[in-house]
């Protein structure tokens, strides 16, 4: 078992603030280890009775008579039967049915499990703990009924510092390991490659695209939804739009979908915190460019187990997990793009130079290039070029794959290993 020392704190610290707390995060990814074991026992440490902890697993088909939204409500009411404090931990909610309200007559009266929560966090002695793996249908019906009565605390894979200190082999192994199979927990517990790609291409089929499947209830489009997948996969990092996807489809696979439908299909992944979408931001014109985008997968290994492990690139792989990484970490990450004249023979043109990342977090910022190695000059004169062009003060640094101590140019740019990134959440602040 992992410590998960990141959200166990923020799980202690909103304790008994009379708000629901809302856990999410990709399916399998720790949050109910973190809920039911985890944060009990601390709770138990702290004086709490078990018997105080009351908790139901929706996922666990012993459960099932309890996705509906009034067992549900009954089950729990039960068992907080004195003045005592309960602690209710309801582990992935989006499985609560919605239901006819069988008590009136009017067929568009509906009952569903934000009714559930709403009405035990009306109980005085109840503080109330829901997981869910449905970004959409979380922020859509929880955050907003509850007007600011709910607070969020998202949960990732294993970032590279947790991984890094369970793993119990070379440590010099351990970041090619990382890339290749990813943070999910138990692909970190199992032994051989075959098991590890066992397990997370099952996850991909059977938990994510099953889920996104029915509940959508799309029927007829199961290998364009497979499909999406790989080609996302594919291009990882790579600029593009739902109009570029759906010429792929026709062009290499013969299939014709809308642009619109792939679209809709790509926030149907994100929903289920599958992959992420970074936009555009034009650094000196201070201003989003809706498209093209890059998407990246919520976790390497599930990328590469979607492609069968053949296209295990360094490069795109370790954009990738630096991206995961800052958005954990709780930043507001962007493709930065600096746009610059320049003379080509004898004519003027424009062109537009890409920073990997543009960071933000309330007044702070920094501009992140991720490069596998500068060692080559005109390597390094590519990867600075953007940076050296953006008219502000704000931090600079390139992220490589060498092995190297943190030192900064005669021009202010920070150099620094992944690994070393990856380890010390400090290092922007050095």
């Amino acid at each position: 078992m992992f410590p998960r020392d990141q959200y166990l704190k923020a799980l202690i610290e909103l304790k008994d603030n009379g708000r629901v707390k809302i856990i999410t995060g990709l399916r399998r990814c720790g949050k109910s280890v973190l809920l039911f074991e985890l944060y009990r026992d601390w709770l138990i440490g702290e004086g709490v009775r078990p018997e105080q902890i009351v908790g139901i697993a929706l996922d666990d088909l012993h459960n099932a008579r309890y996705r509906n939204p009034l067992e549900l409500d009954r089950h729990i009411r039960a068992q907080i039967a004195d003045g005592r404090r309960y602690y209710v931990f309801i582990d992935e909610i989006q499985m609560v049915s919605e239901i006819q309200n069988p008590y009136v007559d009017d067929p568009g009266a509906r009952l569903g499990f934000v009714d559930v929560v709403l009405g035990l966090m009306k109980l005085k002695n109840a503080d109330v703990y829901i997981t869910g793996s449905n970004s959409k249908m979380l922020s859509s019906d929880i955050l907003t009924q509850f007007r600011d009565r709910g607070d969020e605390i998202r949960v990732f894979p294993l970032s590279f510092a947790e991984f890094y200190d369970a793993y119990e082999s070379d440590k010099r192994e351990a970041w090619q390991d990382y890339y290749t199979y990813g943070g999910m927990p138990v692909a970190l517990s199992l032994d051989t490659h075959e098991k590890k790609s066992r397990y997370l291409r099952d996850l991909v089929e059977r938990t994510y695209l099953k889920d996104v499947l029915e509940r959508h209830r799309i029927l007829n489009h199961e290998e364009v939804l497979s499909t999406l997948l790989d080609v996302i996969a594919s291009g990882v990092g790579t600029l593009t739009n739902p109009r570029k996807l759906s010429n792929t489809f026709k062009s290499e696979r013969n299939i014709t979908v809308a642009a619109d439908t792939i679209d809709r299909y790509l926030g149907y992944f994100m929903d289920a915190f599958l992959i992420q979408k970074a936009v555009r931001y034009d650094v000196k014109g201070r201003k989003y460019i809706k498209t093209p985008a890059k998407y990246y997968y919520s976790d390497p290994g599930l990328r590469n187990a979607r492609l069968g492990f053949r296209q295990i690139e360094e490069t795109h792989l370790m954009e990738n997990v630096l991206y995961n990484d800052l958005v954990r970490r709780g930043f507001d990450v962007d493709v930065g793009v600096v746009e610059i004249a320049t003379t080509e023979g004898e004519k003027k043109v424009r062109k537009q130079l890409e920073v990997d990342f543009v960071v933000n977090r309330g007044s702070d910022r920094y501009y992140i290039q991720s490069a596998l190695t500068i060692a080559d000059p005109e390597k390094k004169r590519q990867e600075i070029a953007s940076l050296l062009r953006i008219p502000d003060a704000f931090k600079k640094i390139v992220v490589v794959r060498d092995y190297l101590k943190p030192w900064k140019d005669e021009r202010g740019i920070q150099y620094v290993g992944i690994e070393h990134f990856l380890r010390d959440e400090g290092i922007l602040l050095s």
